[in-house]
């Protein structure tokens, strides 16, 4: 029996043989456009796990005829690159020499700088791939003097030729004629959320469990029913929230709750309470302050409860936030206000609003309605409005009050 994972075993040889990526190694996908057109170039692969980044890299190095030398920065130092920079000056590396990086974001910034130096005087072509957002990640000379593409979770229906490739494989290997309907391949391929390196590891599993057919009772017992990437600290985590917060935002629940599933599938339930708590005051607001209240309320009870059951009442939050009435004047206010801060205005406050012992201040309560007319905003930002009301029906009445014990104290004097 093979230890070395099927994946490796079946890495295709040709962009052909690639499945998903269609935007880049498809007919007309751009990377199969430059390679077709000689153009080996330096370039970032970005993208989850599984997703054909190192292939991809295998088959350029193959179509180029250079060299390839594979890192990963995880475990490889500057001294590694030096190395492999110093072997341009043989007859193995006289073709030119491709480098396959992986993990490059954790390369420091200085071990990124070094690289330039191989980049621009040609004598390395570097093929750098990250799993990571690399305009977040990758030391920013290194991108602009690289083609960035980026890789894409592969959906378990363009998994299927993979998948079956594999089955054959085995087959063929081990000699026997085990079989698999597509709908169970598809199923395998499903659990490993867009990973094809997962796929084939839980295909091969279930290869080896199976009598004559592989089945889905048997996937139930080899994977769980999610098995996609899932970093509390990566893209995904984060892609994931900003999913759920532009959901609610733009008042669609089935794709919320979608997001929210996800979230609570990786076991992140404090990020779902924060981003939840979050929404509620930026992008509801005043439109229905209860919001904010409701929702404190169900992540606290989500909290209490741990998962599984912390879904249900985060289900309630985010419904109830997905299908309330929306506004952002309120964090539209505090942005337009902290502009002014970081510019440096507004420094002291008006003498009768500072300690008791200056005179001068009204006591509202005193007044009608609570309200006197006074300067409250320092003397270089008295005319400064930020808050606008919403055209919301809560913030409509709270204007025609705010304009209203107004108008009254005008008429008072």
């Amino acid at each position: 029996m093979q230890n070395q994972p099927l994946a490796d075993r079946l890495r295709p040889t040709s962009l052909d043989e690639m499945v998903g990526q269609t935007h880049l190694v498809g007919e007309r996908g751009i990377l199969r456009r430059l390679l077709d057109a000689g153009r080996f170039t330096n370039m970032i692969f970005s993208g989850p796990p599984g997703t054909g980044k190192t292939t991809a890299a295998n088959i350029i190095a193959k179509r180029s005829g250079m060299v390839l030398y594979k890192l990963n920065a995880t475990s490889a130092s500057l001294s590694d690159v030096k190395e492999i920079a110093a072997s341009t000056g043989n007859v193995f590396g006289a073709g030119g020499v491709l480098l396959y990086l992986d993990e490059i974001q954790y390369f420091n910034r200085k071990q990124q700088q070094s690289l330039l130096e191989y980049m621009e005087d040609g004598r390395i072509t570097l093929i750098a791939s990250t799993t990571e957002n690399p305009y977040a990640t990758i030391y920013s000379a290194v991108i602009s003097r690289s083609s960035v593409f980026e890789f894409k979770p592969v959906s378990a229906a363009d998994c299927l030729p993979a998948m079956k490739r594999g089955l054959a494989f085995l087959n063929k290997e081990n000699g026997t004629d085990k079989t698999a309907a597509d709908e169970v391949l598809v199923a395998i391929a499903a659990r490993a959320g867009g990973d094809v390196r997962c796929a084939l590891g839980i295909l091969e599993n279930a290869y080896f469990v199976a009598s004559d057919k592989l089945t889905e009772s048997a996937i139930d017992e080899l994977a769980p029913t999610i098995a996609g990437a899932y970093d509390l600290s990566g893209d995904v985590h984060y892609d994931l929230l900003s999913g759920l917060q532009k959901s609610i935002r733009g008042s669609d629940p089935d794709a919320a709750i979608f997001y929210l599933a996800r979230i609570l599938a990786g076991g992140d339930l404090l990020s779902a309470c924060r981003r939840l708590q979050v929404i509620a005051s930026e992008d509801v607001g005043q439109a229905y302050p209860l919001a904010a209240v409701i929702t404190r309320a169900c992540c606290e009870s989500a909290k209490d409860l741990g998962l599984p059951e912390a879904a249900v009442p985060l289900a309630n939050a985010t419904i109830t936030l997905a299908t309330a009435p929306k506004s952002n004047s309120s964090y539209l206010a505090y942005h337009a206000a902290i502009a002014d801060v970081e510019a440096g205005r507004g420094v002291v406050p008006p003498t009768h609003l500072r300690a008791p012992l200056y005179k001068g201040y009204l006591y509202p309560h005193d007044y009608e309605n609570h309200y006197v007319k006074q300067q409250y905003l320092p003397n270089d930002l008295k005319d400064r409005h930020y808050f606008s009301f919403g055209k919301t029906k809560t913030e409509q009445a709270a204007e025609a009050y705010y304009e209203m014990i107004r108008a009254q104290a005008k008429g008072r004097k």
